[in-house]
């Protein structure tokens, strides 16, 4: 048994054991900044997305730099400012622009974003092939090393990584850890692995409109990427590769082909591999991040559970290897029926520019739509991080269970989601309101005014037996994905939304008569109607 079986009990068990260091106070004077600088690199602006987010689009050939623009912008991009009333904490802040809170697209843990998105350009695109570094700030790409690194690439991700050694272009995901650990220390990877779901789903849900597909690659060398990235092992994880399929490029995908499986045979590269047989000459880049704080400190947990998840190409599971973690069938009293989930009224890329978190605005005076709620739940349901481990058409790994307070013709109780039926299945009768406040530790939410709380669960401990430590990613990042598509369908809807990680798990698995199981309730995530006429700031007229 792995360290990450360790991290993943203590987790569960934070609301009752809390995680060293018990007695952390975050120096907010001397956080560090909120994205990346490389303050000698060349920053080259990324040009505006051909389509109108009102518009509807059709399947291409493949990306196109307006299209990963508007993919980067639409996820990670700042999208305005926030300065609504509400009842977060940091509310007395945000009117100093040195602290103003920006919209983005994609959720992230604490709204810190310590995901950095590089690109790894090969030939056949538009830019001189190279490394890049995306400058969400300044909506640019941070030239940090001229020539082809692709075959590094490739060469880190190994045999058997299927179609995405066919690749000319790559997507790497890392995790600044200090971006993070400075106000959540030893918790942060458990909060840092679902952003990067969070960010690869939102990906997935903007790439669908033009009919191309987000496959991420999770198993491979990390320290060989972390030394071409320029990072140090120990202060940023590399978490996902994203091979992108090109237009114009040799195999890029005709519209309406068949969309290739994340793990294939292993065909022949379109460039071969870089030679490195001297290490010390292994391509790196030439612009380093400098950090702000003065002081950065280490914690042994954040260390260790880092190592314990460090990515090894020889390590990648067979295809089949999660069957044994998938979710358990749902269980309960009889089947309540649930109305066709409607078609969403807005576009994905309008969603995620309107995406925002209600923070103890719901009003339990307007009960949701037994509509919208199923198709939050459908949505939920059919998400997965879609990596090489996961086989296509294979069992899912989370479940669905539902807090309903406030939902027009369903009773007040706590339900298990069919997704297969699209039913529900009486698990708890009655108002859940108090159990859901009692067990809530922060002060920026009111769970029952909320009209339901759903809430994934994995079956960790299987995940971990059946692919290794480096499964918690995968985990974590599976989460992070549902509550990204919970954010989007809601905003689709016009609903107020909230996703929070201060709970007591094991009174939720508790509650839900899941002890003595291995499936983890990980989130809670809040829907409903949110006050009306809210105070809020106007960005665009501003």
């Amino acid at each position: 048994m792995g360290y990450a079986h360790v991290y993943a009990h203590e987790i569960m068990h934070r609301g009752r054991v809390p995680m060293e260091p018990a007695d952390f106070v975050p120096d907010w004077a001397d956080r560090p900044r909120k994205a990346k600088f490389h303050p000698d690199a060349e920053t080259l602006p990324l040009p505006e997305s051909p389509e109108s987010p009102e518009r509807a689009a059709g399947a291409v050939r493949g990306f196109t730099l307006p299209l990963l623009s508007g993919m980067l912008r639409d996820s990670y991009g700042l999208t305005g400012r926030r300065l609504a009333v509400q009842a977060n904490t940091d509310l007395a802040a945000l009117p100093h622009y040195t602290h103003a809170n920006w919209s983005r697209g994609t959720a992230s843990g604490g709204g810190l974003y310590p995901v950095s998105v590089h690109w790894a350009a090969g030939p056949g695109g538009p830019l001189t092939p190279g490394l890049y570094h995306y400058a969400p700030h300044q909506h640019g790409l941070r030239r940090l090393l001229a020539g082809d690194v692709t075959g590094e690439v490739r060469s880190a991700l190994g045999p058997g990584a299927g179609a995405a050694a066919a690749a000319t272009q790559y997507l790497v995901l890392g995790v600044k850890y200090w971006q993070n650990a400075f106000k959540y220390n030893s918790f942060s990877f458990h909060a840092v692995s679902m952003d990067v779901g969070a960010l690869v789903q939102t990906w997935r849900l903007w790439a669908a409109r033009y009919g191309l597909r987000i496959d991420p690659v999770l198993w491979f060398d990390e320290e060989r990427l972390a030394r071409l990235l320029g990072v140090a092992a120990e202060e940023e994880g590399i978490f996902a590769v994203v091979p992108l399929t090109w237009d114009g490029v040799p195999g890029a995908e005709r519209p309406g082909a068949d969309p290739a499986p994340a793990v294939t045979s292993n065909p022949a590269p379109a460039a071969p591999p870089a030679a490195t047989p001297n290490q010390d000459a292994a391509p790196a880049a030439r612009h380093r991040d400098v950090e702000r704080s003065r002081h950065v400190l280490v914690f042994e947990t954040l260390l260790r559970i880092h190592e314990a998840t460090a990515g090894r190409a020889a390590d990648r599971p067979a295809p089949d290897a999660l069957d044994a973690a998938a979710a358990f069938p749902p269980r309960g009293g009889d089947p309540l029926p649930l109305p066709a989930p409607p078609a969403p009224p807005v576009t994905t890329a309008r969603a995620l520019r309107e995406r925002r978190s209600s923070f103890g605005r719901f009003d339990a005076s307007r009960p949701l739509a037994a509509g919208p709620f199923a198709a939050a739940l459908a949505d939920c349901a059919a998400t997965a991080y879609g990596t090489e481990a996961e086989r296509p058409g294979g069992p899912p790994l989370t479940s669905l269970y539902a807090f309903v307070n406030h939902v027009e013709g369903i009773a007040p109780g706590a339900y298990a989601y069919d997704p297969a039926a699209h039913t529900l299945r009486l698990r708890v009768p009655g108002p859940p309101g108090s159990f859901l406040q009692r067990n809530y530790f922060l002060s920026n939410y009111n769970l029952e005014q909320a009209g339901a709380v759903i809430v994934p669960t994995v079956r960790t401990t299987a995940v971990l037996d059946a692919v290794g430590d480096r499964g918690y990613r995968l985990v974590g990042a599976t989460i992070g994905a549902v509550a990204q598509t919970f954010y989007t369908t809601a905003a689709a809807f016009g609903l107020g939304a909230g996703v929070a990680l201060g709970f007591d798990n094991i009174s939720y698995q508790e509650e839900l008569g899941l002890a003595g199981t291995d499936e983890a309730p990980l989130l809670i995530m809040l829907l409903g109607h949110d006050r009306p006429r809210p105070a809020d700031f106007r960005h665009e007229i501003a």
